[in-house]
């Protein structure tokens, strides 16, 4: 004689108009309780698993409260349903299939059972199939200098699924870029039946810095000069992105914009050997609100500049030459 099949809401401790939200507090008190990875029952943990399965779905939940049981199997029965070797036929089967056979169900013999060859034809009803858990992602913010240099931090993580808190070491390896993914095996959401657990991505997002950038492993900076340093040229020391120093010789004339690259002192490559460059661009400043000393002289260079003929825009003053003689 078969064994009655558990009613699921029973399974769970809910009642048969449970709401959604219900089931699911329900199902993840007993997961946290049975689960095998904390010493559970883990027969407990399947039967739980495959009750909330079918009563989270609202149509495997539909079809469950019809006929009584739920299945996915495609070789079963009409409607994704299989047979269990009760022998009976649901009512609303008896409706579709009472033409079969020259009147009735009768023109199979055996009646259900025969229909399916036997009860040893779909007779072990519902199986479910291990499904591996679902991953879960999280997003760990590092300043610029632990991602530069590498560092380890914890996080902590609210497994979905069980409800439970989770701390997790993660580390952030030297170079590490803004949006770059660690993968955790088996630290994310828990499987069914059995299977094992997803992974756990973590992003990592970078901190602003005040004077550095990142482009992949290459570190950039802008370094504001003022008029009289890009014309003349001038030595400046400045710091670089692994907390030292470098002499860096601006020539004269130098113009807004000038790159110079600095090869190897760039960050780490995650991925390779060696480190990216690290790539200083000018920006020439000028006095928001100029001081009169600033003015006079100012407007002597602009004197100079008159008298030595010196055109900034010559591309635009021969368009406006043209224009005037057409």
């Amino acid at each position: 004689m078969a064994a009655k099949q558990q009613n699921y809401y029973d399974i769970l401790g809910v009642s048969k108009d449970a709401t959604s939200d219900e089931i699911k507090k329900a199902y993840r008190k007993l997961a946290r309780k049975y689960h095998p990875d904390t010493g559970g029952d883990e027969e407990k943990f399947k039967e739980v698993n495959m009750a909330y399965e079918v009563l989270s779905d609202p149509k495997k939940r539909e079809q469950y409260d019809t006929f009584g049981q739920y299945s996915s199997n495609p070789g079963g029965a009409p409607g994704g349903w299989s047979y269990t070797g009760t022998g009976q036929m649901p009512k609303e089967w008896e409706d579709i299939l009472k033409n079969f056979g020259g009147g009735g169900f009768g023109g199979f013999g055996g009646g259900w059972s025969d229909f399916f060859g036997g009860a040893g034809a779909g007779a072990q009803g519902y199986q479910a199939r291990p499904v591996k858990g679902r991953d879960l992602q999280t997003t760990l913010e590092v300043s610029f200098e632990e991602a530069f240099s590498g560092t380890q931090k914890k996080v902590k993580i609210k497994n979905p699924d069980s409800g439970e808190t989770e701390e997790v070491l993660v580390k952030v390896p030297a170079g590490a870029v803004d949006g770059g993914k660690l993968r955790y095996k088996h630290k994310g959401g828990y499987g069914s039946e059995g299977a094992e657990r997803g992974d756990l991505l973590v992003v990592t997002k970078i901190a602003a810095h005040p004077v550095f950038s990142r482009k992949n492993a290459d570190v950039c900076m802008d370094l504001p000069i003022s008029l009289p340093e890009a014309a003349l040229g001038t030595k400046l020391t400045v710091p670089t992105p692994d907390g030292g120093k470098v002499k860096l010789t601006i020539p004269a004339g130098t113009q807004d914009g000038k790159t110079f690259v600095i090869s190897g002192k760039g960050a780490p490559k995650v991925k390779g050997s060696g480190n990216g460059d690290f790539k200083i661009t000018v920006k020439l400043t000028v006095p928001a609100d100029p001081s009169e000393a600033e003015k006079e002289a100012l407007e002597k260079l602009a004197a100079a500049y008159e008298q030595a003929g010196h055109d900034v825009r010559p591309h635009i003053t021969d368009m406006l030459g043209r224009g005037k003689k057409k």
